[in-house]
């Protein structure tokens, strides 16, 4: 790191122990970018509970070259962030996760989302449960009425417009996490 470690404290004492345990992390962060140059990190309470314990708010923001990451875990989100050192845990994964899409989008291996397999439905056998989609390319896809999201399987019908998530079954290829093309899905 460029520039050395800064670490705040608001509304709580300094600790060493807190420290410590930061400098542990920032550690860890640099083995996932070597070219972080600098990180700050902000611990605070800002509510002081007289009947139950401290929340405490943990950022942590990172700078690397042309990129700034910051991950910031406030007490509303999780009760567990009582224990301050929860709370530091937190907010170092969030800024791993996101040092982790950093690199990868440095060394150009961000995935790439290839378009669900689309088809129509062409038989429905509601009182069995299940249905078949035909692909573009002519393949018959058998689904179970539990494939289907945000769609009441019994409002289907045939000539229906679908997207689908594609998998192996027992007895053949079938489709999973069908979703019903709209006015907002690409046909």
């Amino acid at each position: 790191m460029q520039i050395p470690l800064k670490i705040t404290f608001k509304d709580i004492p300094q600790s060493d122990f807190v420290e410590a345990r930061i400098r542990e992390k920032v550690n860890k962060l640099e083995q996932y970018a070597e070219d972080i140059t600098s990180c700050r990190v902000t611990i605070e309470a800002p509510h002081q509970h007289h009947h139950k314990g401290n929340l405490y708010n943990v950022k942590v923001d990172v700078t690397l070259p042309g990129e700034e990451i910051v991950a910031t875990r406030h007490p509303d989100e999780h009760h567990a962030h009582e224990d301050i050192y929860v709370a530091i845990r937190d907010a170092f994964r969030a800024t791993q996760r996101q040092l982790e899409d950093y690199v990868r989008r440095r060394r150009g291996k961000v995935k790439t989302h290839d378009s669900e397999p689309h088809g129509k439905i062409i038989e429905l056998v509601p009182y069995e449960d299940y249905g078949v989609i035909q692909t573009g390319d002519g393949r018959e896809i058998y689904f179970h009425r539990n494939s289907v999201l945000d769609e009441d399987f019994d409002k289907l019908e045939i000539g229906a417009r679908v997207h689908f998530a594609e998998e192996m079954g027992e007895k053949g290829p079938q489709a999973s996490s069908i979703h019903v093309e709209g006015k907002h899905h690409a046909v």
